[in-house]
């Protein structure tokens, strides 16, 4: 979540050495406090005034399900978060 036309973001592919896809999504926003690292995947959870919170929720129900994959929050400090997807 960061403010528009404020920040950036980053995706970093790789493949690991089981022959996997590691994903990186990094952006430059505030960081997501320790707190909500695993509140952020819930259905309904939101930190903003708008929206539903289901973004996060059903991107990680489709890496999961569909992918058979995960995702995470790999780290957070404010100007650099890194949610990390496995495939």
């Amino acid at each position: 979540s960061m403010k528009m036309n404020k920040g950036k973001i980053n995706i970093n592919v790789k493949m690991n050495n089981t022959n996997q896809c590691i994903i990186d999504i990094i952006d430059s926003g505030n960081g997501i406090p320790r707190k909500d690292w695993k509140n952020i995947f819930k259905p309904g959870f939101s930190t903003k005034k708008r929206g539903w919170g289901l973004g996060l929720s059903l991107t990680q129900r489709i890496i999961e399900k569909m992918h058979h994959g995960k995702i995470w929050v790999h780290k957070s400090i404010p100007g650099e978060t890194i949610i990390r997807i496995l495939i």
